[in-house]
């Protein structure tokens, strides 16, 4: 399964207000094309940031579920957010690393990933852990995670693709903008 095609999974099993926090690069773009909508907050530039900022909305937004779009790569350039994470243990919020061994949006260079595992350092830090390797076994997860208190991580094994999404064409500050008001009604 390519990335694309499990963002467009994950993100048509969220509801209307749960929000979506994505990590810079074709992670953003895919969640884009996927399902554009104002609870969605496409981080454009600042790689590794997605599951600090999702944290802080987790925890300014309790009654709304939290979901962290993320990349290898990314959370790779960012673990201490998983100790922080753990350690606030925010029940709203999910983390969903989709896992290439790869930085895809920069030339395919190869990750971490393959050697640390990133569902092994959550355990330690008391995530949920759930892993997919297919679109039968994420749609599973999905279903099944709805009804579950977090930290939660979502590992998805995904394969490196030639497709590339279309680049968000909606101004920073706008994102910015709807993001906010959508999230505050």
């Amino acid at each position: 399964m390519i990335r694309r095609k499990a963002v467009e999974i994950v993100i048509n099993s969220l509801t209307k207000t749960d929000i979506a926090v994505s990590a810079n690069g074709f992670m953003s773009r895919d969640l884009h094309e996927a399902l554009d909508r104002p609870t969605n907050f496409y981080m454009i530039g600042s790689m590794g940031l997605a599951s600090s900022i999702s944290l802080g909305l987790a925890l300014k937004k309790p009654r709304k579920r939290v979901h962290v779009f993320d990349g290898d790569g990314n959370i790779l350039m960012n673990l201490g957010s998983i100790v922080t994470i753990s350690s606030l243990k925010p029940k709203n919020l999910i983390h969903i690393i989709f896992d290439n061994n790869a930085h895809e949006s920069t030339g395919g260079q190869p990750t971490n990933s393959s050697s640390v595992k990133l569902d092994l350092l959550a355990k330690d830090t008391n995530y949920k852990i759930f892993k997919a390797d297919s679109e039968k076994s994420l749609k599973t997860i999905l279903s099944k995670i709805k009804k579950i208190n977090g930290p939660i991580l979502l590992l998805i094994k995904i394969e490196k693709s030639k497709y590339i999404s279309k680049r968000i064409e909606i101004e920073s500050t706008l994102i910015k903008t709807r993001f906010m008001k959508a999230i505050n009604n």
